[in-house]
């Protein structure tokens, strides 16, 4: 891997908000790589959930231990764990390169949790992410030397709402329970508390970005497309669809009503008070990965290095574009219209 060099001169403070979409997620791996190598942006808070929830401890873990070029390198090196930490013989049935072609292997593996329970299929809950986790992450040094404000979200299983859990209370169970598809997985306990997928409640949480955090600028890392392309027939297709819905639904209501609540403010002839401030001093920015909508559905469930690697690559060239496009505007003005993208009834 290249060292890089930051360039001279104020670094622009910004927050991260890191959608999840399991193996998707190696996109945001490139996003972060490019941004850590650019070396001109200082990280405030990142909020994650699922994939976005590991890769912004792993992000955490790096910059604790070595700054940005330890960052890059914590998550390559993640990323790598990852996909060997599936046995060759099963990874190399889960994902072709490109992650176009669904292997009869994994729609297999997807037909049977529709009729058994990962208590069934799985009873001695055995998840090598786990171990990967485990194994990357210093939880104890995170938890009190953290360089960002992290906010990891998660869904008690019993009464759906949202978990965040912050840099005080991280752990390898806080990052699991946030990936936990309870199709899967065993629902991840804590304290007594069953925990699905963060996705079902948040994906990502914005809101601890603007009441937490010093840094005016927010990015959201998307991964999943604006369009969900054309409507779905077939049985699976239509599961497949409203899985999608769901999982962002929580996230698209919050900017809504972001937008809204802007709006609103804008029209107000009263002073503004401190609220209001920090709703109209906010500043959004967003880099979407628009090509991942082409893939199946089921390569998030992809666990394959070549696969990664592309991912990473297309995540490095969506940074880049955005970063020649909108630099100027960090600091300064939001790039994303927030009312066109998210605004509405």
């Amino acid at each position: 891997m290249s060292i890089s060099f930051p360039l001279l001169g104020k670094k622009h403070r910004i927050n991260l908000a890191l959608q999840g979409g399991g193996a998707h997620g190696a996109f945001t791996w490139g996003v972060l790589d490019y941004l850590l190598e650019d070396g001109r942006y200082q990280f405030d808070g990142v909020s994650g959930t699922s994939a976005g929830a590991m890769n912004a401890v792993v992000l955490a873990q790096g910059l604790m231990t070595g700054g940005c070029d330890g960052a890059r390198e914590a998550l390559a090196k993640f990323w790598t764990a990852v996909a060997e930490s599936v046995p060759i013989t099963l990874a190399s049935q889960l994902s072709d390169e490109t992650g176009t072609k669904t292997p009869l292997a994994l729609t297999l593996l997807l037909d049977l949790t529709n009729y058994f329970s990962p208590y069934e299929l799985n009873p001695f809950d055995l998840n090598p992410l786990r171990d990967v986790v485990e194994a990357q992450i210093d939880f104890k040094r995170l938890r009190r030397h953290s360089p960002v404000k992290l906010f990891v979200a998660a869904t008690n299983a019993n009464n759906g709402r949202l978990r965040l859990f912050t840099n005080r209370e991280m752990s390898a169970n806080a990052v699991l329970a946030s990936a936990c598809l309870p199709k899967i997985h065993h629902a991840i306990e804590i304290r007594g508390v069953p925990y699905w997928d963060g996705g079902y409640s948040a994906n990502p949480a914005v809101f601890p970005l603007f009441y937490e955090c010093r840094a005016k600028d927010i990015v959201l890392v998307l991964l999943a497309p604006s369009d969900l392309g054309k409507t779905p027939h077939s049985a699976r297709e239509i599961q497949q669809r409203a899985m999608e819905i769901g999982f962002n639904n929580a996230f698209r209501r919050e900017m809504r009503m972001l937008a809204h609540a802007r709006d609103y403010v804008s029209r107000s002839w009263l002073p503004l008070g401190r609220l209001e401030r920090r709703l109209m001093n906010a500043r959004l920015h967003s880099i979407e990965a628009d090509t991942l909508g082409d893939l199946p559905y089921e390569s998030k469930l992809a666990a394959n290095l070549a696969f990664f690697e592309r991912l990473r690559d297309m995540g490095r060239a969506r940074a880049k574009r955005w970063v020649q496009a909108n630099h100027a505007e960090v600091g300064r003005n939001s790039s994303l219209n927030l009312e066109a993208a998210f605004g509405g009834y």
